[in-house]
């Protein structure tokens, strides 16, 4: 079952507004510990999420919010979680330049009595609202944070995708890779930017290669209208590579590095901003730029089950990981016999692998082996480890994709990379 509220949508509403204006419960039941399978509260399982669907990050939305309408599809084809069908109830995260569309949302799907959120994508969304999300000991899972301070934030809260410690060694790697010895990073005074900037900047000097440009102190304001003094100080630093991070304000930067005669093919992104570029630019703007996604790509199989959802899907960012993330939640749920809050977070490490058990890839054959009394390790689609004491993913898969003349951007290979504990 799928709602969406008339809260939920005046959230969004006025979320959408505000960007046009500045153009830019659960119950108290303890349940069981660990991994035992007794004691929790056995209603229906409702599942909130909070995913963009305005902001900057909007384009994110609609594969998250597929991957999320998939799995409980799945879920209650295979007879739902402990008898009963799950509920979706959706949401808008919006961005962090507008905090008071979470913010809302959230008090909604709290006063919805959701045991699970399924979000938000940006770090600094979460970083908003997660202390409202896990003290009301809802189980809170982003199926895109990176910021690595989110890494152990709280019992309640856990993420299908990896840190910034994965994404930007891996970016930092390809860089060097490539033979740059002078990099430059225009990155945005943002949690999730300046997190990544900073594990880059770690990984390429490593190396032996030199930051030239994009050190503390030396971000851009995200809610700048203009970005051209930026590339000029940028350019005076002479760089022979230049990472981008950040959202929407790409869009305005990258022509900006394109007229100053930086060569495409030298430029590096991110998950934030590796999209589909190819209503926004002329053929050939960003032709052999790079970026890194968290996350296996997709089979196809996968992919087609996901357009079943949703027919107008283009982009599957983020999808594996939050149909993981709401398979994941309902193993739990079934493990420890219950679906109040405390019951998922306390069997969420256990079928996710962190204590042994037999692979399966799919929630019916899991459901099956933890009724007959075994222990699991649920494989999904993103391809992650099991959970380690932070709550993040022990090992996961890092995509390179490049651009081509269409500036569209195309999977070339996935890099593993473990995340420490």
């Amino acid at each position: 079952m799928i709602r969406t509220t008339h809260a939920v949508k005046a959230a969004a509403l006025a979320g959408a507004v505000a960007l046009v204006l500045t153009a830019c419960g659960s119950d108290d039941d303890s349940g069981s510990g660990g991994d035992e399978t007794a004691g929790g509260e056995a209603g229906p399982l409702i599942i909130g999420t909070l995913l963009p669907q305005t902001g900057t990050l909007a384009y994110l939305g609609p594969p998250e919010i597929a991957g999320v309408d998939l799995a409980v599809q799945e879920i209650n084809e295979a007879g739902g979680v402990l008898g009963s069908d799950v509920e979706v109830i959706h949401a808008d995260s919006s961005d962090a330049d507008h905090a008071e569309v979470a913010t809302q949302s959230v008090t909604d799907l709290i006063s919805q009595d959701v045991q699970v959120i399924v979000g938000a994508a940006s770090s600094s969304v979460t970083l908003n609202v997660v202390d409202d999300i896990t003290g009301a000991e809802i189980v809170q899972i982003s199926p895109a944070n990176t910021a690595t301070s989110l890494s152990g934030y709280s019992d309640f809260y856990f993420r299908t995708a990896p840190p910034d410690t994965v994404q930007g060694a891996a970016l930092g790697n390809l860089i060097t890779g490539d033979g740059h010895a002078n990099v430059g990073i225009l990155v945005f005074n943002d949690d999730y930017g300046t997190s990544l900037r900073d594990v880059v900047k770690t990984t390429v000097e490593d190396a032996g290669a030199t930051v030239v440009y994009g050190n503390e102190g030396e971000e851009f304001d995200p809610a700048a209208s203009s970005f051209a003094t930026d590339v000029t100080a940028l350019m005076a630093t002479s760089p022979d590579a230049v990472v981008v991070l950040a959202f929407e304000q790409t869009k305005q930067i990258i022509p900006e590095l394109v007229a100053a005669g930086v060569d495409p093919a030298t430029i590096y992104m991110v998950d934030g901003n590796t999209a589909d570029y190819s209503a926004d630019f002329d053929p050939g703007t960003l032709e052999g730029a790079q970026g890194t996604i968290p996350g296996a790509f997709p089979s196809d199989d996968f992919q087609a089950r996901l357009k079943e959802v949703d027919p107008a899907l283009t982009d599957f960012a983020y999808g594996p990981e939050s149909y993981d993330a709401t398979v994941l939640a309902a193993l739990a749920a079934v493990k420890g016999g219950g679906t109040d809050g405390a019951t998922i977070q306390a069997n969420m490490a256990a079928v996710s692998g962190a204590d042994g058990g037999e692979e399966c890839t799919s929630y019916a054959d899991c459901v099956e082996m933890i009724d007959a009394g075994e222990d699991i390790q649920y494989v999904g689609q993103a391809g992650v480890g099991p959970f380690n004491e932070d709550n993040d993913p022990s090992s996961a898969f890092i995509g390179v994709y490049k651009y081509g003349a269409d500036n569209k951007n195309v999977w070339v290979k996935a890099v593993e990379g473990s995340v420490g504990e």
